[in-house]
């Protein structure tokens, strides 16, 4: 069995996260990892609002007695009133993404909360672990949706060297046991996954997006900043969004100017385009190891497949590579 740091600190078996996806982690992906034994998270600025979070949590409650947390994106306003939810209602992590975690940590260790930091580079990793953070998740410029630039491979035991006896996952390409076997090898202590758990039972988004992700390979995706300059979304510099190529965001993308001139216009296509369901202009979130998932399996399959696929790995693979002399 696969045991780490992050399995005592969170008391689970597995050391895999499903990545708080806004919007589409809900409750009931949420509660499929963490009964898998894994650590399922809530996203939770889904737009819907903190009665929204609260009934999600709630609904988590029901579907689940194993611990889980909310992930947020902590650059977004009017984000303390979803911290305070999650804190009200006592969830075992909050993990907050795109934000300096410093001003939220004493108040969740208050309530026995544990606060989790994704950070996209080295100084940010610093800087969560000098703000008492019980864990930091590195992600790479592999992962889907909104990342970084630095890649997983170089920025996951940079982290590790820097951050002491904190725990790291990776996020960011691990999309299999394979993947799994890798980051723990380079220091990890777990993973949080979100293109892999796109193509679960029990993820909250349209079933044409997860079909367009089970088409694409690894070639098909493209990191662009186009969506949230159409939408005007607060992110910080330096993070743009990782989805699959597509007519819209080939067309637009290093347009910025003509962007700004057309903005209420491409607002309405982008509108349309979700209503009609239509691939060609809809960002779908999708990491690199997109063209490594075969099939759309129960979120509790892929945990407990990950996690044998890695342990036989490591079994295995290291005695066939040393040799003694």
């Amino acid at each position: 069995m696969i045991h780490t740091r992050l399995c005592d600190l969170l008391g689970i078996a597995h050391p895999i996260l499903n990545a708080p996806m806004g919007g589409t982690a809900t409750a009931t992906l949420a509660a499929a990892v963490s009964n898998a034994g894994g650590f399922g998270m809530i996203g939770g600025t889904s737009g819907g609002g903190p009665d929204w979070l609260r009934g999600q949590i709630r609904a988590a409650r029901g579907l689940t007695e194993r611990p889980f947390g909310v992930g947020l994106v902590s650059s977004f306003p009017n984000i303390d009133d979803l911290v305070q939810v999650a804190l009200d209602e006592q969830v075992a992590v909050i993990n907050h993404s795109f934000a300096d975690p410093t001003p939220y940590v004493a108040a969740a260790k208050a309530r026995g909360v544990r606060v989790f930091a994704q950070v996209q580079s080295l100084a940010q990793a610093k800087r969560a672990a000098q703000a008492g953070v019980d864990a930091i998740i590195a992600q790479g410029t592999e992962a889907g949706g909104h990342t970084g630039m630095a890649s997983t491979l170089t920025l996951l035991p940079a982290v590790v060297d820097s951050v002491g006896d904190i725990p790291v996952l990776a996020a960011g390409g691990v999309v299999d046991g394979r993947g799994l076997a890798a980051v723990l090898l380079l220091g990890a202590s777990g993973v949080s996954l979100g293109t892999r758990f796109v193509a679960s039972d029990e993820w909250g988004g349209g079933a044409w997006e997860q079909q367009a992700v089970l088409a694409a390979s690894t070639d098909d995706t493209i990191r662009t900043s186009v969506y949230d300059q159409v939408r005007g979304a607060s992110f910080p510099a330096g993070i743009a969004d990782r989805v699959l190529r597509n007519r819209f965001n080939t067309t637009w993308d290093g347009r910025m100017a003509e962007i700004r001139e057309q903005q209420a216009a491409l607002r309405q296509e982008l509108e349309a385009g979700a209503k009609a369901q239509d691939k060609e202009v809809v960002d779908i979130s999708a990491g690199l190891g997109v063209g490594l998932i075969g099939s759309q399996e129960p979120a509790g399959h892929i945990v407990r497949q990950i996690v044998a696929e890695a342990e036989q790995l490591l079994r295995q693979r290291p005695a066939a590579l040393v040799r003694s002399e």
